[in-house]
């Protein structure tokens, strides 16, 4: 069964907004007494029934919520946005679907991009927290300069391309708070590196082979869930 989004349903609201309604009544032809399952993004899922569709409203009763615990790991991506947004939107899907509590942007010395639109990104959010079934939609933080992301509480990682690395991020604990800091196309500058070291990051290697930015913030994101699995 589709789920729709509506994040206010716990404050009473119990209809869909516009959009969510044009695809329940328009593309999906839902009828009043239809089943319907809504998530909130913020750990509940609804399952409910159709009561009312009018042209572009869809209103529903709510019959059963279940509540999905978080998780006991998180996962942290902060990344720098790439020259071509359709490559981070990408990121951002996959991401979501694959499991992640927060996603930062991040603006580095060799950034190649220092504007995102988030009204955008947190749609592909949304669409891809849908597509997967979950409760929880994932934080996407604005672009924040590189030192502002340093001070964390939890496992601290900075992926670096560096042949000499002996650490694997699969090498991480299970069970952590985790945040992992992707670089750029052109990655961190060495002073960047250093500074994140002297915060406690620790340098890790993705793999042998030298990776695009929204793909090693993937494989960082698959490597935590599996470690986690």
């Amino acid at each position: 069964m589709p789920i729709f989004y509506q994040p206010v349903v716990q404050e009473g609201i119990n209809h869909l907004d516009q959009e969510e309604a044009r695809h329940a009544i328009k593309v999906l032809r839902l009828q009043s007494g239809d089943p319907l399952r809504i998530t909130d993004g913020k750990g509940s899922i609804y399952e409910c029934t159709i009561t009312d569709i009018a042209k572009s409203t869809c209103s529903f009763s709510v019959h059963k919520t279940i509540s999905v615990p978080r998780r006991n790991f998180s996962i942290h991506i902060a990344i720098a946005p790439t020259k071509n947004i359709d490559r981070i939107e990408w990121f951002v899907e996959k991401a979501t679907e694959m499991g992640i509590e927060k996603i930062s942007f991040v603006r580095s010395k060799n950034s190649e991009r220092t504007v995102v639109n988030p009204e955008r990104l947190a749609k592909k959010a949304i669409s891809a927290m849908k597509q997967s079934g979950q409760a929880w939609l994932p934080l996407l933080q604005p672009i924040q300069p590189f030192d502002q992301l340093l001070d964390f509480g939890g496992l601290k990682y900075i992926a670096h391309v560096d042949p000499e690395n002996p650490q694997h991020l699969k090498e991480a604990p299970p069970n952590g708070h985790y945040l992992v800091l992707v670089g750029p196309e052109g990655d961190f500058s060495q002073q960047e590196v250093d500074l994140a070291v002297e915060k406690g990051f620790q340098k890790v290697s993705l793999g042998a082979t030298t990776l695009r930015t929204e793909t090693a913030g993937l494989a960082a994101c698959f490597i935590l869930n599996l470690i986690n699995s």
